[in-house]
């Protein structure tokens, strides 16, 4: 079958693998429908070094189930079906509590820009949803694998909740949703640092009240007028740079919530008396595939209370994923969809 992979920073390639094949009896194979390029598959893309291994690459895909394990009982061939960017058994400890990104035997999906991906614990990990091949729906199921529940989780952990207002650091799709989520959580006001017009249109039309294009020092100033002085109540960091944490601390008000979903490129930030200790903020956030948000997010995709596929603005062909890593990597494409 045919596959993403990339073997160094700025190389990727689509060539021919083994076909995904059932591995345990817990496993599902699914031939993937729609399947998309990260924002964090970036990192990789300016960093990894080079390798004659090529890694393959893709977390976000939903499709139809192939074929089945032998212990596969919720889960049968022909169903059509959403893959967060983890796989989990939705049984043990940390599932039962709607952590499911910390299942005893899971871990993260890496290979889903290909033509199928072998999900293992199938039946805790897929969300079956009512639709054809040919849904118009397709984008917006597609963002409930990673970057809608990304954006949700951000919220979710910053305690956004009616009357609060919000900064989301980051016009990526993320932040993006992360606007969506916490308009949808009853936020009243949401201040969107981003300064690519596009994008920050879009924005607005998912809730933004706001939109400082300012960074750094400036940026944090603009927002603490915007807010009486104050800062806002939650801050949802969807980058994951420094430069992005040093202007959550500075734009988040005493007592409230920094909640980081962009994947930190970075091992230390401050956290003392100066910047969290002393103003009581607390530090949130982490991965968002938690199953709970798909099941509840799903019905509003399906019956289009919301419409987080917007957030796509171009679609590519298996083969041509490389030309997506570009577009997205030079900022011509906000999220690039990859049809197989």
């Amino acid at each position: 079958m045919r596959a993403t992979l990339m073997y160094g920073a700025g190389d990727v390639r689509v060539e021919n693998v083994p076909d995904a094949a059932i591995e345990q009896p817990t496993d599902a194979v699914v031939r993937v429908v729609r399947a998309c390029v990260c924002g964090s598959d970036l990192h990789p893309f300016h960093a990894m070094p080079a390798g004659e291994q090529g890694q393959q690459m893709g977390h976000e895909f939903i499709g139809v189930v192939e074929e089945v394990g032998s212990e596969v009982s919720l889960i049968a061939r022909g169903d059509f079906v959403i893959a967060p960017f983890a796989y989990f058994d939705n049984t043990c400890v940390f599932c039962r509590e709607g952590l499911t990104t910390s299942c005893e035997h899971g871990g993260f999906f890496t290979t889903a820009q290909a033509e199928a991906v072998r999900v293992p614990l199938a039946d805790g990990t897929l969300v079956k949803a009512p639709v054809g091949e040919d849904s118009a729906l397709l984008p917006s199921l597609l963002t409930l694998s990673d970057v809608l529940i990304t954006g949700h989780h951000a919220a979710v952990m910053g305690q956004v909740r009616p009357g609060s207002s919000v900064t989301v650091i980051g016009d990526g799709a993320v932040g993006l949703l992360a606007v969506l989520s916490a308009k949808r959580l009853g936020a009243e006001q949401i201040v969107l640092m981003g300064r690519h017009q596009v994008r920050t249109d879009l924005g607005r039309a998912f809730g933004a009240t706001d939109v400082v294009a300012e960074r750094g020092e400036e940026g944090i100033a603009k927002v603490r007028e915007l807010t009486g002085g104050h800062g806002t109540h939650a801050v949802l960091e969807c980058v994951g740079y420094m430069n992005a944490y040093e202007m959550a601390v500075g734009a988040v008000r005493n007592g409230g919530v920094i909640s980081r979903v962009g994947v930190p490129q970075y091992e230390e930030a401050p956290i003392g008396f100066g910047s969290l200790f002393g103003r009581n903020v607390r530090l949130a956030g982490g991965p968002g595939a938690q199953r709970p948000y798909i099941e509840e997010l799903l019905p509003e995709v399906l019956d289009g209370r919301i419409e987080p596929g917007r957030v796509f603005d171009r679609t590519v062909t298996l083969d041509d994923t490389p030309a997506g890593y570009t577009a997205m990597d030079e900022r011509t494409a906000l999220k690039v969809l990859v049809q197989p």
